[in-house]
């Protein structure tokens, strides 16, 4: 597969009948890459967020489904299906809230339902999962495209966590956004917020955009109201992990903090995100929002005290950014406005 502008960086992609991925957890020091056709490996790694960014997630998942599948040679068609939807369960529980997971899951149970004959479903999953992949990456593209509409010669863009190409199957969501700008010609910049407590941006956004020669400026979290009040702010553009019919943004915890200083000076804020991630089935009230190991929070990089080993810790990974602090959501068909509730049906 062939794709207009180049893939130098990628988090999940197919080899040798199997799914890879980049240990996210190690970057930007170490670049460790595995590959495997056991799900319930993939699944720890979803799990324990070698694998993250919602696109990503579910591309993975796909991909590992149809690893497996190849590997179930001497199956009859039931004892087949039992097994593919044992897999499709484990994976299912690995995250809550990225919508892509379960998106991309039902694509790959669906597919059963075309035959009962097992090399016949092998192929199928096989040629799903790859679609899927090439889906995202095309996504990406037109969502990098659209989003040139937006971003003006000289923007300095802020962005919170990792939506770049280590949060898809390749250039990402507010990193294609960027990415095609910078490769159209526009002479841009990059802030980038540190994302406690897993710095996706310290390590991820600074690695991938650096790689890129796109210049990138880290500040911290609490930093962000400050800069934005400066006008060191031209626009933010973030990502989401699940948008809802309402309009409402889960995102990295602390998107929604950011979104309200924008509002208060005015500056715009965009969410990229491809269409995969809206959910038309549910509402505000229905979303999970995962909570994460307190050491997560206690630690620098699962190694550091930074407080009390025991002191009782909040970790909520995500936050909620109400509809009516979204100035635009830019997808692969085009860049969607208020009133969200009727054009997010419009634009699916």
């Amino acid at each position: 597969m062939s794709y207009k502008y180049p893939l130098k960086v990628r988090a999940v992609w197919w080899r040798n009948e199997k799914v890879c991925w980049i240990d996210t957890r190690l970057l930007p020091f170490e670049e460790r890459i595995y590959c495997t056709d056991d799900p319930w490996r993939l699944a720890i790694a979803i799990k324990d967020m070698e694998i993250r960014g919602a696109p990503a997630i579910g591309v993975a998942a796909a991909l590992g489904i149809a690893a497996y599948a190849l590997t179930l040679i001497d199956e009859d068609y039931d004892s087949f299906r039992r097994k593919i939807f044992e897999a499709i369960d484990t994976l299912w529980k690995t995250r809550p809230t990225a919508h892509n997971l379960f998106w991309a899951l039902e694509r790959m149970r669906k597919v059963l339902d075309q035959t009962d004959d097992v090399l016949e479903a092998r192929q199928l999953l096989r040629s799903e999962a790859l679609s899927i992949m090439d889906e995202d990456l095309r996504a990406n593209i037109g969502i990098g495209e659209h989003g040139l509409e937006i971003v003006n010669e000289g923007d300095t863009i802020m962005t919170h966590c990792n939506a770049g190409a280590l949060a898809t199957a390749g250039y990402g969501t507010v990193g294609a956004v960027i990415r095609i700008a910078w490769y159209s010609g526009k002479k841009i910049k990059v802030i980038t917020t540190e994302t406690r407590p897993v710095l996706q941006g310290a390590r991820l956004n600074t690695w991938e955009y650096t790689k890129e020669g796109i210049p990138v400026t880290l500040i911290t979290d609490n930093m962000a109201g400050y800069v934005i009040r400066k006008g060191l702010v031209d626009k933010i553009v973030v990502g989401a992990d699940r948008i809802t019919k309402e309009g409402y943004v889960i995102n990295k915890i602390g998107t929604y903090m950011i979104a309200l200083a924008a509002k208060r000076n005015n500056i715009p804020f965009y969410v990229a995100a491809p269409t995969s991630t809206i959910d038309l089935e549910s509402s505000i009230n229905d979303v999970i929002i995962e909570e994460r190991d307190p050491d997560e929070v206690r630690k620098v990089m699962g190694k550091y005290l930074i407080t009390l080993p025991d002191i009782p810790v909040l970790n909520y990974a995500f936050d909620i950014t109400d509809p009516d602090l979204v100035t635009g959501i830019i997808t692969e068909k085009g860049i969607i406005y208020p009133p969200y509730e009727e054009s997010l049906k419009k634009i699916l």
